[in-house]
């Protein structure tokens, strides 16, 4: 069990000993392991495979979660989806977990592992420019290009300085949607150009749900071997506003501005370039391409997931 006690802006420790104990209740036999810097989860999960694991469980977030996904293909001992992965979410965003029936109930989460009821899901390569370098990592949820990233780098910089709670990440979304200035994007789906113009963001994903909960990308299918990607031009605020509620209750594309696209390849490019985040992580920039895996990862999900 590798547990992020940071995750949740501390929940991952203070609710350690709750979790702890209904696993305990359910016969499920344990051993944790606590990260202590950024990428330890990988480091973690490449060292718990070696060593013969073949079950983890995570007690985390989306970004904990991205870790261990990485981690199980950097590992050399075993096929990434011959490891069973389950979540506990105690992260700020849990956006994986939504897709699966299993948002914030430890209890279910913990009877889900208990009972082994497992899913093949895809994942996403994602290829970016990081200190003029090719980079790539792996995805098990969904990706922002644009403002939603920027958003999620002034969040990251609140939270360094300890500013935190919900009335200031409002307001840092509102002050950042009048300070980022849409970008000349191009966008390819399957090598067909789809987009040639201004851009104000892109959601790229194999789950439905993303950051705090809001459905970007409501007609995900997660082991259907295809990306969804939703494309948001520039829009006035007073536009999204009164349309807020189709962020979150799946009706998304009833907002003009928003378009969608799927495919199993993306690449995106800009001028200039545009910054990007994955499973809740900020990385590099653009230019950008995704590749999915078909079936890659087997993980727990919630009863009638399986």
């Amino acid at each position: 069990m590798i547990v992020n006690p940071a995750a949740g802006e501390g929940r991952g420790l203070d609710d350690f000993p709750l979790v702890s104990r209904l696993l305990r209740e359910a016969g499920v036999v344990y051993e944790p392991v606590f990260t202590e810097h950024k990428c330890h989860a990988t480091e973690l999960t490449v060292a718990a495979v070696r060593q013969g694991y073949r079950r983890i469980i995570v007690v985390g977030g989306d970004g904990t979660l991205h870790e261990v996904v990485n981690g199980l293909f950097i590992q050399q001992e075993a096929a990434p989806h011959e490891v069973l992965l389950a979540v506990v979410a105690v992260g700020s965003g849990n956006g994986w977990v939504r897709s699966f029936g299993l948002s914030g109930r430890y209890g279910e989460a913990v009877r889900a592992i208990a009972e082994e009821r497992s899913f093949l899901q895809d994942v996403g390569v994602v290829s970016y420019e990081e200190a003029h370098y090719r980079q790539s990592r792996y995805m098990a949820n969904a990706a922002g290009v644009g403002f939603e990233a920027y958003v999620m780098g002034r969040i990251a910089h609140l939270r360094n300085k300890g500013r935190t709670g919900g009335l200031r990440r409002t307001w840092c979304l509102v002050r950042s949607f009048f300070r980022y200035k849409s970008t000349g994007v191009k966008v390819w789906v399957d090598d067909r150009l789809v987009y040639n113009d201004l851009l104000l963001s892109v959601a790229i994903g194999i789950c439905k749900f993303n950051a705090a909960g809001m459905q970007q990308l409501p007609a995900a299918v997660a082991d259907d071997g295809m990306f969804d990607v939703s494309l948001v031009r520039p829009v006035h605020f007073w536009h999204i506003l009164f349309r807020v509620r189709y962020l979150f209750n799946g009706g998304i594309y009833r907002i003009r501005h928003i378009l969608q696209e799927c495919g199993s390849r993306i690449r995106i490019e800009s001028s200039p370039e545009v910054p990007l985040e994955v499973d809740g992580e900020l990385l590099g920039g653009s230019p950008l391409s995704f590749e999915i895996l078909h079936r890659a990862i087997r993980v727990v999900v919630g009863e009638g997931r399986s």
